[in-house]
């Protein structure tokens, strides 16, 4: 997949730091940008909303590693010369066919105490070992025990010490799952719909979190995705919360419809206490 002229002029745009209406931005690939949270969406007024990049070297790197394109500015000098020798495609691109290349597919994975799973029609023991995770590369081949819940981590803190809140999820059998780099997302997204096992979306507890929950998990999976609430959180977010999460993210709370009784409960704590709490407080607290 080529990105085109167009696309690249806008991107340059907003690599110079300029905001552009969320309406010249309509197609699939911004669409993605937002989603990675490489692009930021900012609401003024009741309906007016932009688009920012907060990050260029974050733009970069997913230029580089998705469409092999090194340097933005030779990208639209080389397109708009219509040039198609394919040696100046790969000086500019990396590809001589100017095409999306995936380096890796697939996602992370942890667990708690061992699991026998199937890989390739194989079985084998997923074994805890902290600082070190599996990567599941073939995940179209990859099944687990159906007592098994699948814990999405949205935190690389916290999966990488997920032992230290361990006691949180003394109820079930779970497999802890860490989309990798983030961009992986549709991976695992497919990987989950191809199975049966039930989904807890372990995020941070803020409007920010839930909105991930809903437009990234939850209307791909329905009645399968719930939202994980420990009890703690409770007592947390008025000690530990973060009021300014409460408040940068407040335009995200008329995204949030929901009737499922833990994104209720947690809207109400969020609001009660005007404050947001971030995940990785759980990791020293417990």
């Amino acid at each position: 997949m080529e990105i085109s002229l167009h696309t690249a002029k806008l991107l340059k745009e907003l690599s110079k730091g300029e905001r552009i209406s969320f309406s010249r931005l309509s197609n699939d690939f911004f669409s993605q940008l937002i989603e990675e949270r490489i692009l930021q969406v900012q609401i003024q007024g009741r309906t007016r909303k932009s688009v920012y990049l907060p990050n260029s070297e974050r733009l970069d790197d997913y230029l580089q590693n998705r469409y092999s394109i090194n340097n933005l500015d030779n990208y639209i000098a080389h397109l708009e010369t219509n040039n198609n020798n394919r040696t100046d495609n790969i000086k500019i691109s990396g590809n001589s066919k100017l095409r999306k290349v995936r380096t890796f597919q697939g996602f992370l994975v942890n667990v708690l105490n061992p699991i026998t799973v199937k890989l390739n029609g194989k079985e084998q023991i997923l074994q805890p070992n902290p600082g070190s995770f599996t990567f599941i590369f073939d995940y179209q081949s990859f099944t687990i025990p159906a007592h098994v819940t699948v814990v999405g981590v949205e935190n690389a803190e916290n999966f990488r010490y997920i032992e230290k809140q361990k006691k949180l999820f003394s109820k079930y059998t779970p497999l802890f799952v860490c989309r990798y780099p983030q961009n992986q997302h549709k991976d695992l997204i497919k990987w989950l719909q191809s199975i049966p096992n039930p989904y807890l979306h372990f995020c941070d507890f803020d409007f920010a979190g839930i909105t991930i929950y809903q437009n990234e998990y939850k209307k791909y999976l329905n009645e399968r995705a719930l939202l994980f609430l420990p009890l703690v959180v409770e007592e947390l977010l008025p000690r530990f919360g973060n009021r300014n999460l409460y408040d940068k993210q407040l335009h995200l709370a008329n995204q949030i419809i929901s009737n499922e009784p833990n994104v209720v409960q947690l809207l109400q704590l969020i609001n009660l206490h005007h404050k947001g709490l971030e995940q990785e407080i759980l990791i020293d607290t417990l």
